[in-house]
């Protein structure tokens, strides 16, 4: 009997510095372990970004499909910059002011200037401000016209263009600017497998993406960022507008309060689950690793925790855009993840097991992954069912199986680019583009067995069980309506 390697299922999302890359680091970020990389539309340019997801598609094309993700920068809201130096030092006690009507380099210690200046009429007495992700912390004390005079309750070093959050929320800043409406348009041509909307507060903030997207023939996915107060209350309808979600927990922690994270992250990835979503944890997963070779060991509790509360995917921003060492932290966190898979709570679901489905595809990928859950183990007599191939046009079927724990792969065979690209960050799912040809039902299914096996060697071997579902009628949407287990020959 030959070894099959364990796979690991949690996927991960690497962000990708255009000024550093290059196509031997993106080789080797693949073959690390990258599923997906991010693209952050708050910093370089147009011509930059193109030229680095033209590199990433070029090199993934000889090994296997990796998602692009466009990040655009919503309203970020930073301070100016500082006349003659990089930073400042508060202290606790100084008075502080900040002043839309500073420009960009005339920040002192006593007062800096606002990208922001609608911001004055944002705050109140009494309202406190967090400055470099919290760092640093300001009490308003009053607002005269342009300048928002503040107390330093918590001091430190204040770097120029550092973000300003309010805390407990309340900032008016629309999600989508003009920035971001314009970046869509310059880069919905690369056709991205999602665009990740920042600070999104309700779900129609979302559907304006997607009216925007519709107009310009786009099918690009959406990834809402949680990192609002405000998205809390709207949290369903959010998740149920989005194609997925991040939990950024940098600004968010900000906004309502590190000790509430954990509970609300726990909450998001099993909420987005329910409701057939997919759900990135990011921010800080292996931040000392931008300097250091090996993580810390709470860095590692804290990946191995997201992955057992179910998350889809697991982030590395800065370790990979400015780190020491973007390939190590890539194998690093593969390696937590595929500790914490073994896990075998990770591999269990009750996942709308007393629920009715609203859906055929639905109705099948529910019973997929339930036959195989409850014949993984196999017996002489009847060996298990090591696989599911799914041949999907849209992705959802096995989207729906995802939702699903298990130790079972799932092979998303699709002809579409853009089902395979949205496909990469979903937990437990290997999306294989596939020519369909015009053949008879039996002849295709032996088609995809064959092509499979001979694509992963070290997975698929002859003679092995395998469940498939595909349509009745290829090339219809939604049209997944047929369960079958084969051997492979």
């Amino acid at each position: 009997m030959k070894l099959r390697p364990v796979r690991r299922r949690t996927k991960i999302l690497a962000t990708l510095n255009p000024k550093k890359i290059t196509e031997k680091l993106v080789k080797d970020m693949i073959l690390a372990g990258m599923n997906a990389s991010r693209h952050n539309f708050s910093h370089s340019t147009i011509e930059e970004h193109v030229a680095a997801i033209s590199l990433v598609r070029k090199v993934s094309a000889d090994i296997r499909p990796v998602g692009i993700i466009v990040d655009l920068q919503g309203p970020k809201l930073r301070i100016l910059g500082f006349k003659d130096q990089d930073s400042v030092n508060l202290s606790s006690g100084d008075k502080f002011i900040l002043d839309a009507t500073c420009g960009e380099s005339e920040g002192d210690a006593s007062r800096v200037g606002l990208d922001y200046p609608e911001l004055v009429h944002d705050v109140n007495v009494g309202d406190k401000l967090a400055l470099a992700d919290g760092l640093i912390s300001l009490e308003v004390n009053e607002v005269i016209g342009q300048e928002i005079v503040c107390t330093v309750i918590n001091g430190g070093e204040l770097g120029s263009r550092k973000g300003v959050n309010k805390i407990g929320g309340g900032l008016s800043a629309p999600a989508f600017t003009l920035k971001d409406k314009s970046d869509v348009k310059a880069i919905v041509h690369m056709k991205p497998d999602y665009f990740a909307l920042s600070f999104v507060k309700t779900a129609d903030d979302i559907r304006e993406v997607r009216q925007l997207l519709k107009s310009l023939g786009c099918e690009s996915g959406i990834i809402s960022k949680i990192e609002r107060q405000e998205a809390l209350a709207n949290i369903d309808e959010i998740i149920e507008e989005s194609d997925a979600i991040m939990i950024a927990r940098g600004d968010l922690g900000v906004e309502v309060g590190d000790p509430h994270l954990p509970g609300y992250q726990k909450l998001f990835i099993k909420k987005a689950r329910t409701l057939n979503r997919c759900v990135i944890t990011a921010t800080q997963m292996m931040e000392s690793m931008i300097n250091s070779p090996i993580p810390t060991r709470a860095e590692v509790f804290d990946v191995a925790n997201a992955v057992l509360d179910g998350t889809d995917t697991v982030m590395l921003s800065g370790e990979t855009a400015a780190g020491k060492y973007p390939v190590k932290v890539i194998e690093t966190m593969a390696e937590i993840v595929m500790g914490a898979e073994q896990e075998k709570r990770s591999r269990v679901s009750h996942h709308r097991i007393q629920e009715q489905f609203r859906h055929t595809e639905e109705t099948i990928a529910m019973s997929a992954m339930f036959a195989v859950n409850h014949h993984f183990e196999g017996s002489e007599d009847s060996p298990s069912t090591v696989a599911i191939l799914t041949l999907t046009e849209s992705g959802q079927t096995p989207i729906y199986m995802s939702r699903i724990s298990s130790g079972v792969s799932i092979y998303a065979m699709s002809p579409n680019a853009g089902t395979v690209g949205r496909l990469t960050l979903y937990r437990g799912v290997y999306p294989v583009r596939y020519a369909i040809e015009d053949s008879s039902h039996a002849d295709l299914v032996n088609a995809m067995m064959v092509a499979l096996k001979k694509q992963f060697p070290e997975h698929i071997h002859t003679g092995d069980q395998v469940l498939i579902t595909k349509g009745s009628s290829v090339g219809v949407k939604g049209g997944t309506n047929m369960l079958q287990i084969e051997t492979i020959p």
